[in-house]
């Protein structure tokens, strides 16, 4: 009798350890799948902006990116930038280039939209648009949180590829036409999907939208 107790206590302690690590390990799977769990979030329409008409918002997989263009430093990029905005070219664009804690770029319109994207030439599109002139006369901080417009290849060859800093680079001024600055939500790149061993990402992340405040409100 106080043998079948014991063995009964037994299997009760065994069948709740078992419980607990199924918990633990399911629990651990959920965190590592959900990355975005403990992003902060940011909703453009309840904060305040100077000039709400050069503020962008980039809708990512774990949330918003709040940009404040400048069109003071590069016009002609900042022109480009918003008429590619308005007309919903850069929606469900690839994140094809990720550096890890370095950058994140996209707009490769050609080749890198989701129901087209082509590996082989990924990140050498442009939009039908054509190409503009480096602006790199005025100066520009290029800081964590830096947006510029990406070259396919030389200079004067910006289009509608652009790249976001995750670290300073201040070897990029005067290489690069500046867009302007993150200003919200610089964390929410950073879960970008990533390969450690290459620049270009095999089943990217997408952009959501990218769209001007100003059409968000109503």
């Amino acid at each position: 009798m106080i043998k079948k107790i014991k063995q009964t206590i037994s299997e009760k302690i065994l069948l709740t350890f078992l419980i607990l690590l199924g918990i633990g390990f399911f629990g651990s799977y959920g965190l590592i799948k959900n990355k975005c769990l403990f992003v902060k979030k940011y909703d453009p329409q309840k904060l305040k902006f100077e000039k709400p008409e050069n503020i962008a918002i980039l809708n990512v997989p774990c949330g918003n990116v709040i940009i404040e263009l400048d069109p003071n430093v590069a016009p002609n990029s900042v022109k480009r930038f918003k008429i590619l905005i308005r007309s919903g070219e850069y929606n469900n664009v690839a994140f094809h280039r990720v550096i890890k804690n370095v950058l994140v770029q996209a707009g490769d319109l050609e080749f890198g939209k989701k129901d087209n994207l082509n590996y082989s030439y990924i990140g050498t599109g442009k939009s039908s648009l054509g190409t503009i002139d480096s602006e790199l006369d005025k100066p520009f901080d290029f800081k964590k949180g830096s947006v510029a417009l990406a070259r396919t290849s030389g200079k004067n060859t910006e289009d509608s590829q652009f790249f976001i800093l995750l670290k300073d680079a201040p070897l990029f001024e005067g290489e690069y036409s500046p867009l302007g600055k993150v200003i919200y939500g610089l964390d929410v790149l950073k879960k970008i999907k990533y390969n450690d061993k290459v620049e270009f990402v095999l089943r990217p992340d997408f952009i959501n939208s990218l769209k001007c405040l100003n059409n968000l409100i109503k």
